[in-house]
């Protein structure tokens, strides 16, 4: 298992436009996948499958939130990595 905490930036935070493209690419990897909201001690609090779009819209992800993107597979490194720098860029909505 590998995984990444980061903080979401973007100004509306994981919605539907930035959480599409959160789930299409997330959906390019072989691992299982996860997504879990941080509480102010980086504890996990929720946790989701993140190749699923309403699973990771429930999250409510807002901009400031604490995430640990982690995976279990084949590819664990290379989809941590890419979708963690995908959250650190703001998703492609700043």
């Amino acid at each position: 298992m590998y995984a990444k905490k980061t903080t979401i930036i973007n100004k509306s935070g994981l919605h539907a436009r930035p959480g599409s493209l959160f789930v299409r690419e997330a959906k390019k990897f072989n691992s299982e996948i996860t997504v879990a909201k941080l509480d102010g001690e980086d504890k996990p609090v929720k946790t989701c499958p993140a190749k699923s779009i309403a699973l990771v819209m429930a999250m409510m992800l807002s901009k400031g939130t604490r995430v640990e993107i982690s995976a279990e597979g084949e590819d664990e490194q290379a989809a941590v990595d890419t979708l963690a720098a995908l959250v650190d860029a703001g998703l492609n909505d700043l």
